[in-house]
């Protein structure tokens, strides 16, 4: 049996020992010689990649207000990265930019994986914000500096067409999504939201010449100590941004997560060898 964190024992500390973590992780930040994006410009006039997903999910499973404070969290969180340029050298971290999001106007409780359980907490339902970024850096020529995939996906995707495997969970002091420009122009990140969609777009000054196809393959469902898995590949495809060529492909990872929800029986395979 794992050892409780002092934090489980004595409850009352959680406070403290949040704010401890922050305070030495934006520190650390500061000393790192990163030069991290926060410049803003207005629009750039040409799109690289651009995604929209569903903004309220009614299929969780839980209280529907918690979409609706999702939605009021991502309008906030959202204000702070909009129109952000990802300049040359730089690297683009989400915290770093949402850190003081709710300075002016107070988060609201939303949904989130804490201890392997679905609860709400304060500021909860900004994953959409990080699984869109995330998307949407696969489509351009950044490199991924950290990122981290849900270890549970909680409930299945709002459409049966949305990628799998393409996450990227965050928690303020402990885990960031971060990426790094080393081409020789600008990127610019653009989000919107309405009371359907959440809409992201990467914007460049120049008409881009190549663009990026990112794809699932070989996804499958199985069990394993009576758990059950989603495993899928994703692969991505440079394109001729003129004639949609297929310039190279390549394989990025092979995303493995336990499900939380239930899966009909016909879609099980047998767990692959040494899962």
């Amino acid at each position: 049996m794992s050892r409780k964190r002092l934090t489980q024992v004595f409850p009352f500390l959680l406070p403290l020992r949040l704010w401890q973590r922050k305070k030495f992780y934006y520190l650390k930040m500061r000393l790192d010689k990163n030069r991290y994006a926060a410049a803003r410009a207005r629009p750039f006039p040409c799109e690289l990649a651009a995604d929209r997903s569903l903004l309220i999910n009614e299929r969780t499973g839980a209280d529907i207000r918690y979409q609706y404070n999702k939605a009021h969290n991502l309008r906030l969180a959202s204000a702070a990265v909009n129109h952000v340029v990802i300049r040359p050298g730089e690297t683009f971290s989400l915290w770093w930019l949402v850190r003081h999001a709710d300075r002016c106007e107070r988060f609201l409780d939303g949904l989130c994986v804490r201890d392997g359980r679905l609860t709400a907490v304060y500021g909860g339902g900004l994953c959409q914000l990080s699984n869109t970024l995330f998307w949407l850096f696969l489509h351009t020529p950044l490199i991924i500096v950290e990122r981290h995939m849900h270890k549970i996906k909680e409930f299945p995707n709002p459409s049966e067409n949305d990628p799998c495997g393409v996450d990227a969970t965050i928690l303020e002091g402990w885990l960031d999504l971060r990426a790094r420009n080393d081409t020789g122009e600008p990127l610019q990140i653009e989000l919107a939201q309405d009371d359907a969609w959440y809409y992201g777009r990467i914007l460049t000054r120049t008409p881009p010449k190549k663009r990026y196809d990112v794809v699932n393959r070989n996804l499958r469902y199985f069990q394993k100590d009576g758990k059950t898995y989603e495993s899928v590949e994703v692969i991505r495809r440079a394109l001729d941004a003129k004639t949609g060529a297929v310039l190279a492909e390549e394989a990025l990872y092979t995303n493995v997560c336990e499900i939380g929800y239930a899966v009909e029986p016909s879609r099980l395979s047998p767990a692959p060898a040494g899962a």
